[in-house]
Formats: structure tokens, C-alpha cells, sequence
């Protein structure tokens, strides 16, 4: 194998990591300690956003790509808290695939 993974490879592998971080540590690892502490965890994801934003906004390439990563991590830690992987997030994704963004959004408020 190649050291370079692909982006299933990539996803799966960090969807393990942090299924097996659930048993170990807040001490030891920095996964436990978000897990551990929901609130932090959650503060920790509009940290991500916002400094994904502000990189954003600098046209800043290479801190946008770096944020993003940061952002995307965390919300892979709140979803594994939760029962959930990014195989959920892309399933969604795919349902909405081809379908307008105007006619999605309106077809949530139909359903709340």
C-alpha cells in the first residue's frame, strides 16, 4: 500500500480512531477529553468554524484547507459521540444530490 490514502481510507481510518478513543483516557488523549466534556466539545466546533471563517474571508488558501480540516475533525468527534460517522453526513448528502437547494430547504419546513 501507497502512503498516500484515499479519501474512504482517510474517513474509516479516523472513524476508528475515534471509536477506540471512546475507552481510553481523558488524560491521555485528547478525543477522551472532548468526549468527556460535551460542552467543551461543542465550543470546540465554533472555535473550528470560526476560525475557518475568518481564513475564508483573508483568502487565505492554505489556512482555509488547514481550518477546514480542524473544522471537519471535531465534527467527526461530536458525531462518533453520538453514534454517528460521516458515512451519515454522506448518505445526506447523496439523498440530496440533484435535488435544488431551494426545493431541500423548503422541503424541511414541510416536514417539521
Amino acid at each position: 500500500m501507497s502512503n498516500q490514502m484515499n479519501n474512504d481510507e482517510i474517513l474509516q481510518a479516523l472513524t476508528d480512531v475515534l471509536e477506540a478513543r471512546k475507552s481510553e483516557s481523558p488524560d491521555t488523549s485528547y478525543v477522551a477529553s472532548l468526549y468527556a466534556k460535551p460542552d467543551k466539545m461543542l465550543e470546540k466546533i465554533g472555535e473550528e468554524a470560526v476560525e475557518t471563517i475568518i481564513a475564508a474571508k483573508n483568502d487565505d488558501r492554505d489556512q482555509i484547507i488547514y481550518e477546514t480540516a480542524d473544522l471537519w475533525f471535531h465534527c467527526m468527534v461530536m458525531l462518533a459521540r453520538k453514534g454517528l460517522s460521516a458515512d451519515d453526513v454522506l448518505q445526506e448528502l447523496a439523498r440530496r444530490f440533484g435535488v435544488s437547494g431551494h426545493e431541500e430547504k423548503a422541503s424541511r419546513k414541510t416536514e417539521g
